[in-house]
């Protein structure tokens, strides 16, 4: 007789385990990066005149392509563009973990005392409690999160709109970039388009209660038309700035817009 599988290998079979439909996205995403590496590949000489024998030399080429690509995607970004949308029926259950850490390491965070940082080129630069941050116009949506590793899942997120809290806070939304802080030492950052998106969400909730640790409480960033590395958990600041911020995962040379 079978033993009964934990949550925890329930959600490492679900990583794995794809519906078609799932499979066919996957391989759209894989298909367009394979395209742009076969660019990348192709077009390095000619578009950086490098030689291709000097490790150096190809390491700045690849970073010099990945901007390119970034410009590309975000010059194709469709700020009226949505996301699917699912219906209850189809969430994942259980619904995977997934950080640069074990689950036993989720960071732990003093809800009483808790407090979003704000600054940046923004006018009001206090500090936002979980109780303000509900008092604002909420959304909910059930997306699904494409992860780069190869699985996705479909979950229930409902939060404030980052624009509804930029607008709010006085954020220049001509500037060019939003940057992340997290409690776990991560940090992440999106173009403005993507932080207007009206599927951005500052996400209070996970399956219409509060955001469990696991799932990046008390507050994380939702992008559905990102993959799931540029959506950071355990936020703890908010900045906005003309400087590109790059991220944990973009500083290791994972392309930095990541649009899907």
């Amino acid at each position: 007789m079978n033993k009964p599988l934990s949550n925890r290998d329930q959600r490492r079979e679900q990583r794995i385990r794809l519906e078609p439909a799932q499979q066919t996205q996957l391989i759209n995403i894989q298909r367009r990066s394979f395209l742009r590496a076969g660019l990348t590949v192709g077009a390095m000489s000619m578009l950086t005149g490098c030689n291709l024998q000097d490790g150096d030399q190809v390491d700045k080429a690849l970073w010099a392509m990945s901007r390119w690509n970034d410009r590309v995607q975000a010059w194709l970004f469709s700020g009226q563009k949505l996301a699917p949308v699912y219906s209850k029926a189809q969430l994942t259950n259980p619904f995977p973990f997934n950080a640069f850490y074990p689950e036993y390491n989720v960071p732990e965070v003093d809800l009483s005392d808790y407090r979003l940082g704000v600054s940046g080129l923004v006018r009001d630069k206090q500090e936002w409690t979980l109780e303000g941050l509900r008092k604002l116009p909420q959304r909910s949506d059930i997306t699904r999160l494409i992860c780069i590793e190869g699985w996705s899942a479909i979950g229930q997120w409902g939060g404030v709109p980052l624009r509804t809290f930029l607008e709010r806070i006085g954020a220049d939304t001509t500037a060019k970039f939003v940057g992340f802080k997290c409690a776990d030492r991560y940090y992440s950052s999106l173009d403005m388009p993507t932080a207007l998106h009206p599927q951005t969400l500052l996400a209070l909730d996970f399956g219409e209660v509060a955001l469990p640790p696991d799932y990046g409480y008390p507050l994380r960033v939702r992008v559905p038309t990102k993959l799931g590395f540029k959506n950071p958990k355990h936020i703890v600041e908010i900045f906005v700035t003309n400087e590109n911020p790059g991220g944990y995962w973009e500083d290791q040379g994972y392309n930095w817009f990541s649009g899907i």
